[in-house]
């Protein structure tokens, strides 16, 4: 698989893009356009989603802004044991960065991933950009979930399950819960199949003991499932608090009775009474998937009926008392 360049402007920088030459009709993902972003990391653009895979600041700001700094690695000690599930592994940044931060604390870790396609993680490592931002033993790794899509050394081990999530989730071991759960699927309207209610169940019952699950997702369907796995929710500060931009993720944490100051933080609050009224609109309504195979057409249809009929507030009612212009 070769990338051809082309060079494109955004916010008045130019950054480099890369075209795969690949086929991708038969791709879950459709044709996968690869680009710098704003701190040089690269991303990938799917074709069959009409997404990005981050945002434009920067996959690899994303990755340690929404997922490394809400796992709070400062919680355990050297020689502990840290188990992570990474859904949607794609380029393999969330990943990269995790093994980078388990290696500098001396973790020893029990990692597992879950992706339908086994291209964004080939193209990544692909380029020379992508390979030199980690560390040889951090990019041995990677090379290996690539090639065999496992791993395994004195202090940490690692395997990786391509396909539905839906169904991969079930050959992860009964009895294994995580520590931390990174969720970075498409959006909940492009992708609803990995934002339902049984999904999130299904991830939310592998959690341990003050486990956390990290997203950047903020819509009110996805926290109110969570919430009603029985998580206690945490919002993610944005760099630069808004009416508009008031959230940057969520951080849901298995704890036994509330959320304490120990779990506060200066990078994420309690949810306010904005969000917390944001739950109890017809956004709320949370995407169902019983079967687990339902279509991305069907589900938003099935979410669609039941906001036609609920009683819930409008959530445009919502916004004009909340994110006044």
């Amino acid at each position: 698989m070769r990338l051809l360049p082309f060079l494109i402007q955004i916010s008045g920088k130019t950054l480099s893009v890369y075209v795969t030459n690949q086929k991708s009709d038969s791709h879950p993902l459709g044709e996968l356009i690869c680009s710098e972003t704003l701190d040089g990391s690269i991303s990938l653009h799917s074709s069959h989603f009409k997404e990005g895979f981050h945002d434009h600041e920067g996959a690899m700001s994303e990755a340690e802004r929404k997922f490394i700094n809400p796992a709070d690695f400062s919680r355990f000690k050297a020689g502990e044991h840290l188990r992570i599930l990474d859904v949607c592994l794609g380029l393999g940044y969330n990943t990269a960065c995790a093994l980078e931060k388990t290696k500098e604390m001396s973790l020893n870790l029990n990692w597992w991933g879950l992706e339908l396609d086994r291209r964004p993680i080939q193209i990544a490592l692909d380029t020379t950009k992508f390979r030199e931002s980690w560390s040889n033993e951090v990019r041995e790794k990677l090379l290996r979930i690539r090639d065999s899509g496992f791993w395994e050394d004195s202090k940490s081990q690692g395997q990786i399950l391509w396909g539905d999530a839906r169904q991969r989730i079930r050959s992860v071991p009964k009895d294994l819960t995580f520590h931390l759960i990174m969720l970075d699927p498409f959006s909940p309207s492009r992708c609803p199949e990995l934002w339902s209610h049984e999904f999130l169940r299904a991830l939310a019952n592998k959690l341990a003991p003050n486990g956390r699950l990290a997203t950047y997702c903020t819509a009110a369907a996805v926290r109110n499932s969570l919430q009603q796995t029985g998580l206690q929710l945490l919002s993610l500060n944005p760099e630069v608090i808004s009416q508009q931009k008031w959230s940057a993720g969520t951080l849901a944490i298995r704890v036994k009775k509330s959320i304490n100051d120990h779990h506060e933080n200066k990078k994420w609050h309690r949810l306010t009474q904005m969000e917390e009224e944001h739950l109890l609109t017809r956004a709320a309504i949370p995407y169902r998937d019983p079967n687990g195979k339902d279509t991305s057409t069907t589900i938003l249809q099935r979410r669609e009926q039941e906001q036609k009929v609920c009683k819930l507030e409008s959530t445009s009612s919502w916004q004009k008392r909340w994110l006044k212009k």
